[in-house]
């Protein structure tokens, strides 16, 4: 098998410390005594490991059985592991298949971190690719599903990606190895058997190297997979601000790219119909929602927001006197008024306020908003809600909720960064008091 001792070499660099995993069947044990026997040539160290999944009882055990005296035969180390996948599937409401699957491979995982390992080889052949991808074309899957099995995922490599099992179960018979046959291949019960016992025996019909076939493919689109999943890494790098996206830069982008940015800032996987239900965020302008796996994508102000805001603590109120400084730990601030002569200039109005001291009516009060506020900003000549305000400024929810409002008996004087009231609008050498406020 020259191809995949080219393969091997590709894919195992000098150095490199191997898990193999191996089950006892024709695949695994074929891909164990090819690293055996090319070890020293490679200059790898190996380890076999084998996960008895307790789903076909006797059976299992024995194949398990079988896996360890191969490996002591071969004086090659072997970590071996009983699960109970049926029970765990039970408990997380999982199949078996998917079941089995995640234990088999967070036990490789696992047991890769404890012995430094890093590779992890598993023993995927051409046909078993061909199958994945007829199977995620039967279930409607998009590019990423017809590429079928990756021949590198993370630390988890595939050198027998593109050998066909008869080439494998050859091999094995030439060195008169025999191995293991899981009783529930033969069972039609299982879509990916349902494939192999009488769909593929019909594509092979029509062309006998079909899998070598749908291998090319799987290849073909695995080089476009990966172009345009570049492009949406460069989109999310040039527009994501770690929270949210401009919609109109995303709604310009075609399908292919926007429906690849939306699943890289989503925490889970996304259907065709997940992703049509964000996309259909960006026709509007009103704030609104989109519920999908593990997050709800908000609409507001222009953007697409994929992190849920923080909830805003309540400001109580309280009041801020000459010569005294005070704290507000839920917005981070600490605010101190002093009386002083107004020089004529505010450099920077989310860190000093001055307000004319005569015309202000009892204490400053420090809250937050407040249904129905308005205010008459300064220079507008207009009075103007609260609300119209934070629209014009483009603010969120979550920032509305959390400004600091400064007043006093008759109103509002100031929102820190936003406006302030022309009531209280000092001139050079009035008597003002002044507020500094800064992050705390």
């Amino acid at each position: 098998m020259s191809s995949d001792l080219k393969s091997l070499r590709r894919l195992l660099p000098p150095g490199s410390r191997v898990l193999c995993a191996v089950s006892g069947g024709a695949d695994s044990l074929c891909l164990l005594e090819l690293l055996r026997e090319n070890r020293e040539s490679l200059g790898i160290e190996l380890t076999a490991a084998h996960y008895e999944h307790g789903i076909r009882g006797e059976e299992s055990l024995a194949d398990a059985a079988f896996v360890e005296a191969f490996c002591r035969e071969r004086d090659l180390p072997l970590v071996l592991e009983h699960g109970d996948v049926p029970a765990w599937a039970k408990e997380h409401g999982l199949g078996l298949e998917e079941a089995a699957r995640e234990r088999r491979y967070e036990f490789l995982e696992r047991t890769a971190d404890r012995l430094g390992c890093d590779k992890i080889a598993v023993a995927h052949n051409a046909d078993d690719n061909a199958e994945t991808m007829l199977l995620n074309l039967v279930r409607g899957g998009g590019a990423a599903g017809l590429a079928g099995i990756p021949p590198v995922r993370g630390r988890i490599v595939r050198p027998l990606l593109e050998v066909p099992r008869s080439e494998i179960e050859e091999w094995l018979g030439q060195r008169g190895l025999s191995y293991r046959q899981d009783s529930s291949n033969l069972s039609d019960e299982y879509s990916r058997n349902l494939l192999r016992h009488r769909v593929l025996p019909v594509l092979r019909e029509l062309n006998p190297a079909f899998a070598a076939a749908a291998g090319r493919t799987a290849r073909l689109l695995r080089e476009d997979e990966s172009c345009l999943t570049d492009l949406a890494e460069r989109f999310i790098e040039a527009h994501f601000d770690g929270e949210s996206l401009p919609i109109e830069e995303l709604r310009a982008l075609p399908w292919s790219l926007s429906s690849r940015v939306l699943r890289r800032l989503c925490p889970k996987s996304l259907s065709l119909e997940h992703v049509r239900a964000v996309l259909r965020l960006t026709e509007g302008t009103e704030l609104a929602y989109a519920d999908v796996p593990g997050l709800r994508v908000r609409r507001e102000r222009g953007r697409l927001y994929f992190r849920e805001p923080e909830a805003v603590p309540p400001l109580p109120e309280r009041t801020l006197l000459p010569g005294q400084s005070l704290e507000i730990p839920e917005r981070g601030l600490r605010l101190r008024a002093e009386t002083a002569v107004f020089g004529g200039e505010i450099h920077d109005l989310f860190k000093t306020c001055c307000f004319k001291y005569e015309r202000i009516y009892g204490n400053i009060k420090c809250t937050g908003p407040r249904p129905g506020d308005k205010m008459r900003p300064l220079g507008r000549g207009c009075t103007k809600s609260l609300k119209s305000l934070f629209a014009e400024a483009g603010l969120t929810k979550a920032r509305r909720e959390a400004a600091l409002v400064l007043r006093d008996d008759k109103g509002i004087l100031a929102v820190p960064g936003l406006a302030a009231d022309e009531r209280t609008a000092p001139s050079p050498g009035d008597r003002v008091l002044m507020i500094e406020i800064e992050k705390n």
